[in-house]
């Protein structure tokens, strides 16, 4: 999967292998980590090399604009053990298992940070307070997930239904239904499977 960019309106602008590129809400701001790389065969996908990248992906995710964030090499690891942890907390709760103790640590020692501060700018508007750190945004996405996970939206933590997808999101929608991680990627893919099982005769016996 390509590295993210922010779509007009809601929702991230995705890349995958083959070229294309489809419009993905996961939902929570902590889900949109995830879209960075992972742990196990997800490593293929990691973004996150040097302190630019974490920065780029902060101005990308849902929080509103204006952060000035500076960022060191050395504030990288935290912030990939942080997503691994959150992949394997979403991907245990999606499926049933038990939770591993040592990914709700990292994400513990995450949100034991102050968050990001926000405050009012000259002109009465809403900014980001002066000194905002990577700690300060892993704790705020840190704290999001623990909202997510112990919120009303805990059961609605999907994975995409198809089966070659494995991204992650949180079914926000009303009538709680939502099967696809994008509608115009996976869902029309699905559609086009199911048309073409219902026109294939079946095989003689």
């Amino acid at each position: 999967m390509g590295a993210p960019r922010r779509a007009p309106g809601d929702g991230l602008t995705l890349r995958d292998r083959a070229g294309t590129t489809f419009r993905f809400d996961p939902g929570a701001l902590c889900l949109e980590l995830l879209l960075t790389g992972g742990p196990g065969w997800l490593a293929r996908f990691e973004v996150l090399h040097e302190p630019a990248d974490l920065i780029r992906w902060a101005a990308l995710s849902r929080l509103p604009g204006g952060l000035d964030l500076p960022v060191t090499e050395d504030d990288l690891p935290a912030a990939r053990a942080l997503r691994d942890a959150l992949h394997g907390i979403a991907a245990d709760r999606v499926n049933g298992r038990q939770p591993d103790q040592a990914a709700y640590r990292v994400v513990n020692a995450a949100a034991a940070h102050a968050p990001l501060a926000v405050c009012f700018t000259p002109g009465g508007e809403r900014g980001w307070a002066p000194g905002a750190t990577a700690p300060h945004l892993l704790s705020t996405v840190a704290r999001d997930a623990v909202e997510l996970f112990t919120g009303p939206h805990a059961e609605r933590v999907r994975e995409c239904a198809t089966d070659n997808c494995s991204l992650l999101f949180v079914d926000t929608s009303r009538p709680g239904r939502r099967r696809w991680c994008a509608m115009e990627r996976c869902g029309n893919r699905h559609k086009v499977r199911a048309h073409r099982a219902r026109q294939t005769p079946p095989a003689p016996r």
